[in-house]
Parts: structure tokens; sequence; C-alpha cells
């Protein structure tokens, strides 16, 4: 089936209080994408962020990131006050995320609404934490154990909380009772609203691609609570972490720091973990990106403590053998794997066999003059192609920016008529008129946004997840063209 659809991160929706959330804005989002014949909608992870507020750096792997609460239907129901909302500093550019002053202001706001809320009385609420038990009263004790602690992970607490001692931890959590009640109280209204903001995507006949991380982040609950999925030595540090070789763009590599599955566990459990993490994703989601693929068949082992990636080493992963397990526990679940960057004959390999669609992106596919998988005519249908990700550059901003002989390439190849004309919707008609599946384009490439508008720079820190949709950026003129060339192009 040829279908369409949009990349657009929830933070990047253009709604109050300063972050994207799940407030009338992305409903008129689907609206849009309904009018405009798109069948799906791209977002990012969910999770809590942590430090650099990469949502690939979660406190969880299993919760959901406050700060996409809809405080106006907190406002609605009676448990805030607008005036008290308007009342903090949200920042001051709509465009752009202040994170600092909304991690200052949310969580405040967040906790107003949970005293009047007389919640432990809820018996939605309570049935809710019984079912989510399993992770929720983990992510709950550790999110308030840092509050209490000043913010330090995990790896660096006392013994006694770092090894989870029984009677260490019930004391703390006598202790913070109320504010271990007030993190599942959170994580209650996101998945309310998260779930009816699905479900009304889902009625308008638009599926939601999430997308998971392969790695989970060293500070976060997963990581201490289920110590023995990891490669951790017998004080609980890590061994090794992830990241990714020396290359042509980084010559020290790159060092991300997340602890490294300890896979011959995983597999004497047959992967339990594993399948109720992809289990839960498919009740968030319809479609699951999977980051990373390349690492369930090797993965990049990095000595911990190194303070760049040049001394890492390829390890074996699971291979076939996990995706086997996962589909005789869930079936046939929709998967696309993100098998970016140099791929090797076996991981070519293990996608094939699991049958998944790997991704396409565009402007990977003029960076010479040579033969390209990612040019269209290089393509069979099973796969995704993308004008950019979230880790590209808008295709505008890629354009002025890439050298003259990849310049006249893409020109000649797209048979761009004006070379002074924007590029992005020459891109879009290459993604659109190829024969992959599916195609996803990222809204700031619809909107013919330069660099301004890029989402994340990789190895960079300062200006990423930032970016937020101004209101009223997408006309009835734009929804149009975006129709009628979906339509053109065989995927209304």
């Amino acid at each position: 089936m040829r279908r369409s659809g949009v990349l657009l991160p929830i933070s990047s929706l253009p709604s109050k209080y300063g972050i994207g959330s799940f407030s009338k804005e992305a409903y008129d989002f689907v609206d849009k994408l309904e009018e405009a014949g798109q069948k799906i909608w791209q977002i990012l992870p969910l999770g809590p962020t942590g430090y650099g507020d990469s949502p690939y750096q979660s406190f969880s792997t299993f919760a959901g990131n406050p700060y996409f609460i809809d405080l106006e239907e907190l406002i609605e129901e009676g448990l805030l006050s607008e005036e008290e909302c308007n009342s903090y500093d949200w920042g001051d550019n709509v465009e752009y995320i202040d994170y600092e002053k909304i991690y200052l202001s949310r969580f405040e706001v967040l906790n107003k609404a949970y005293k009047r809320s007389n919640i432990s009385d809820n018996e939605e609420f309570i049935s809710y934490c019984e079912e989510n038990s399993w992770w929720l009263d983990d992510y709950a004790s550790y999110t308030a154990l840092k509050d209490y602690l000043g913010g330090t992970s995990w790896i660096e607490w006392d013994e006694g909380l770092k090894s989870r001692d029984k009677d260490v931890l019930d004391k703390y959590k006598a202790e913070l009772k109320e504010e271990i009640i007030f993190y599942k109280y959170t994580q209650y209204l996101f998945f309310k609203q998260w779930s009816k903001l699905k479900s009304y995507a889902n009625q308008k006949g638009i599926s939601i691609v999430g997308d998971i991380p392969i790695y989970v982040a060293l500070d976060s609950s997963d990581t201490w609570s289920e110590t023995k999925l990891f490669q951790l030595d017998e004080d609980l540090n890590p061994i090794a972490v992830a990241g990714c070789p020396p290359d042509s763009f980084s010559e020290d590599g790159q060092l991300w720091g997340n602890p490294l599955y300890d896979w011959e566990y995983h597999k004497k459990t047959e992967y339990k973990w594993w399948i109720k993490r992809i289990s839960y994703s498919f009740s968030l989601y319809d479609i699951v990106r999977i980051d990373h693929f390349r690492g369930f068949d090797e993965y990049f082992s990095i000595p911990y403590g190194h303070v760049n990636a040049v001394n890492g080493a390829w390890e074996k992963g699971p291979g076939i053998e996990l995706f086997e397990y996962i589909k005789k526990e869930l079936g046939d679940v929709q998967i696309i794997a993100e098998d970016l960057g140099f791929l090797t004959d076996t991981v070519r390999k293990l996608l094939k066999d699991t049958g998944y669609p790997g991704m396409k992106v565009l402007e990977f596919a003029f960076d010479s003059g040579e033969a390209s998988d990612y040019l269209p005519h290089n393509y069979d249908r099973n796969c995704v192609v993308y004008t950019g990700t979230h880790d590209n550059n808008t295709v505008n901003g890629w354009y002025n920016e890439i050298n003259e002989h990849d310049r006249q390439m893409f020109i000649e190849y797209s048979n761009k008529l004006d070379a002074e004309e924007q590029a992005n919707w020459d891109m879009i008609c290459l993604a659109m008129r190829s024969v992959a599946d599916t195609c996803i384009i990222p809204i700031q490439d619809f909107l013919g946004l330069d660099e301004s508008a890029r989402i994340n720079a990789p190895s960079t820190l300062g200006y990423n997840w930032k970016w937020r949709m101004k209101e009223g950026s997408i006309s009835e003129e734009l929804i149009k063209k975006i129709r009628r060339l979906t339509k053109i192009y065989g995927r209304l």
C-alpha cells in the first residue's frame, strides 16, 4: 500500500506554555493531516528527557514526558487557573523551547494540580497504577529519589540505594510517599491525554509512528531497577558503553555513554524484557521505528571511562534470534528499521531476514557522484523514504551548504529547472514519486524552512531539540498542494 505522512515531534507543536503538548493544536494538526491526504504522523521518543534534552536519553523507556501534558485541559477541569499558568515564565520565543524555564515551571504547576486532584481516591488512577506497577513503581521511586538527592544519577548514590537494599529503599519510599504518588499522577495524566489524541488520529485514518532508541540511558530507572540486563561490574558501574567508531565525520567517533546489554542474559530469559518493551511500544504507537538497528547485528563497545570512541571494538549482537522471539510472541508487528550509515553484509542480511522496511534518506543520495543506495532508482518497495530525518538539516538548509558538485548532481537528477529556486519541493517530489511504499516528509520541508529549523545536529550541544512550528504555518493553500501531490503520486 502506497502511503505518505509527516514527521513532527510533539515538542515542536505550537502549543501554549513554552513547548508542544497534547493540546488543541495537536488535534488541529491531525485534522490538517487528514485534509492533506496523509496517513502517518511520525513523532520522536515520548520519554522524560534529562541532560541535553535529548529524547534519545530518557529517564525511563516506559514513562512519558510530563512536559507534553496539556495544561489547558487541567484548567478546563478546574485543577489550575489560567492566571496561575500565565504567571510563569515559559520563554519569550515561540519558535524555540527554553528547557530551563520549562523545567523550573512545569513540575511546580503540575504539583498544584496534583494537590487539588484527590487522585489517590480515583478508581481509574488506582487501576492505572496497578496495571503499570511493573515499571511505574520503579520510575516514580527513582524520580522522587533523584529530586531528593539533588538530581544525581543512581550510580553516585549511597550503596544501600544504589544496590536497592530493601530496608533502605522502604525507608526512603515511606519518607517520599507524596512525591512518589505525584510522579505516578503525572504519568496517569500523560497516558490519559496521549491515548485520547492517538485514538483521535486513528479515527481520522492516521497511524502514529513512534520511535524507540535501541539503548536506554545510564541515568534511568531502567538501568537502576534491572541491573542484570546490562554489562555492569560488581559495583554496578558500566564495564563498557555504547557509541560509534571514528569516521570521516568525526575523528574521535561518538561516545553516547549508554550501558550495553548483556545479551547472554537476555538470551537466557528468551528476551523477556525486549518482548515486554516492544509489546508496550505497540500499546502507544501503531508502527514502531527502532533506532540504530545495526546494533542488533554488531554493536560498538567502548571501555567505560574513556573520553572518546577511539579504543572501542565491534561485538556480536543477538541477531535474528531476538526478532524470531518477538514474532513468536507478538506476531507480525509493524516495525521500521533505522538502518542508516555504513552497513555490512550481515546487517543487510538481518534486515532482509526480519522483513522489516529500512530507511532511505534523500539528503544522503547526493554526497558523491558514485552509485548510492539512497538514490530512488535503486529502491525496492519495502522501504520508507524521507527527504531528511530529525538528525538532518532541512532540505533548503542542506542545499545551501552542499558543495557545487553535489548540488549539480541534485539539479540534474531531479530535473530542477531553476537552480536558485528553493530545493524542498524538488526533493519532496523525488520522495513522493519513488517506489517506496511509505514516504515521510519532515514538516519543515513542506514549509520550505532553512537551517534555523533543524531539530538536531548529532555530536553537538546547545541548540538541539528546540525548534517549534509557528502557529498558522500550515495554510489551506499548502494543504491543497500536499494533497494534490499525494494524489498525483498514488499515495492518497
